[in-house]
């Protein structure tokens, strides 16, 4: 039984129906987690329907849209996630800012938008939930980031998102050894190219070849790992970069 059954789990950048996001909060409801989740530039009414979907499984939610490039969104969402349900054992950082840029494009803009999302956002809602976290004495938490594979093949075409995202790597293997006497365990997945919302069938075409098990990567695989390490079975897992993508062929 997973230790954190009936607690709360917090995960940002659910704006799609079709997203990993969607996927992760589906998968821990399904576990009887509470789930809050944010979002920005949704489709008008989707977060409302989504919340309803989740409810029925029979967990109580809840959501807040904001934009995470805001100095103090940390704040906002940890008060809005306590009063609204509880404070949450689990954290999940999975809202991302992402455009091709390269070299004749990269800009000092687009490194901030990048930045502001991707690493300062991350950076700070981690932070202000260990501090929290250790307030209240809670027992056993987890953190959860998402990257890219970066340190696996270049991106050219995405520097500033490519770098930003690399960061995020080196920050959880140094925040995990901080934190691991608190009992709150930090991981990061690296899913892979994975069939959400920016996916064409051009592209599905181009990558499928690239994957020996025969089909591309969906939400689901991202979230059934993302359950396992929040269970209590991945206790013992800290520091770690999982690379979860079906045996992607880079080159």
């Amino acid at each position: 039984m997973n230790h954190l059954k009936n607690k709360v789990a917090l995960i940002t950048g659910v704006s799609s129906e079709r997203g990993i996001g969607a996927a992760i909060c589906r998968k821990l409801a399904s576990q009887g987690i509470n789930i809050f989740f944010t979002h920005w530039n949704a489709e008008k009414g989707w977060p409302d329907i989504f919340q309803k979907e989740l409810s029925e499984i029979g967990v109580r939610s809840n959501s807040l849209e904001i934009d995470l490039s805001e100095a103090d969104a940390a704040h906002k969402i940890l008060d809005n996630v306590t009063s609204q349900l509880a404070f949450p054992s689990i954290l999940i950082n999975n809202a991302a800012h992402s455009i091709n840029d390269g070299y004749m494009n990269l800009d000092a803009r687009i490194l901030d938008d990048h930045y502001a999302v991707n690493m300062r956002s991350t950076f700070l809602l981690s932070v202000e939930f260990v501090r929290r976290f250790e307030k209240r004495n809670m027992s056993a938490g987890r953190i959860i980031n998402m990257t890219s594979g970066q340190e696996l093949g270049p991106m050219s075409d995405e520097l500033a998102y490519a770098s930003t995202k690399g960061a995020i790597t080196a920050f959880s293997k140094s925040l995990s050894a901080g934190v691991a006497h608190l009992g709150i365990t930090v991981n990061a997945i690296n899913p892979g190219p994975t069939d959400t919302t920016w996916m064409t069938d051009d592209i599905r075409t181009h990558l499928l070849p690239k994957f020996p098990m025969g089909r591309i990567g969906m939400p689901e695989d991202t979230a059934r790992l993302a359950a396992f390490l929040t269970s209590e079975e991945a206790g013992w897992i800290t520091g770690q970069v999982i690379h979860s993508e079906g045996g992607f062929l880079r080159g």
